[in-house]
C-alpha cells in the first residue's frame, strides 16, 4: 500500500511541477483574485491526488487538470460564500508591456464562453479540435467563440494596434 501512496505523491509533484502555472493562469482568469486562486490550485491538485484511474498520456492529464480546473472555479463563482460577500478585486494585472497588460485585461473582461476559447487557444497554444475535447463543445462553436471573441477585442482594443490576431 505504502508504494502506491508514493507512486501516486510523484505523479501529483510531477504534475504540479509541469502544470501548476498553467492551473494558476486559469484559476486566475476566472478569479481575479490570489487568495481564492490558491484555495482552488490545492483543490485541484487534491482531486488529482484523489483520482484512482491512470491517464492515458500527459496530454490526457492536462486536459483532466484544466477541466477540473475550469470546474472548480466555476463551483466557487456558484458558491453562497461568493454569492454573498463583496470582495476588494480590480487588482492591476502586473506585466511589463503595458499593451500586453491591456490585452489580458480585455481578455479577462470578456464573457466565460469567449474567454475559456481564447486564453486555451492563444495563451495554451491548444488547436480548436483540441478545445472542443476539453471542453465538450462542437468545433464549430469553438470556431464562432474565437471568431466572435476577436470582434469584440479588435473593438474594445482598437483594431490594427495589437496585430492580425486582435
Amino acid at each position: 500500500m505504502e508504494n502506491t501512496l508514493y507512486d501516486s505523491n510523484n505523479a501529483v509533484l510531477d504534475a504540479l511541477t509541469k502544470y501548476g502555472d498553467m492551473v494558476r493562469r486559469i484559476c486566475f482568469m476566472y478569479l481575479k483574485n490570489q487568495t481564492d486562486l490558491e484555495d482552488i490550485f490545492q483543490e485541484v491538485f487534491l482531486k488529482l491526488l484523489q483520482h484512482s484511474e491512470k491517464f492515458d498520456n500527459e496530454e490526457h492529464q492536462k486536459a483532466w487538470l484544466i477541466r477540473v480546473t475550469v470546474n472548480q472555479c466555476k463551483d466557487f463563482h456558484k458558491s453562497f460564500f461568493r454569492k454573498n460577500v463583496c470582495s476588494i478585486e480590480d487588482m492591476d494585472i502586473p506585466f511589463e508591456d503595458e499593451q500586453e497588460s491591456e490585452v489580458i485585461r480585455e481578455v479577462l473582461s470578456l464573457p466565460v464562453k469567449y474567454k475559456d476559447v481564447v486564453y486555451l487557444f492563444y495563451y495554451e497554444g491548444y488547436t480548436v479540435p483540441e478545445i472542443s475535447n476539453i471542453l465538450g463543445v462542437k468545433e464549430n462553436t469553438i470556431y464562432s467563440h474565437l471568431h466572435r471573441a476577436k470582434i469584440i477585442l479588435k473593438e474594445k482594443l482598437g483594431g490594427s494596434q495589437y496585430g492580425k490576431d486582435f
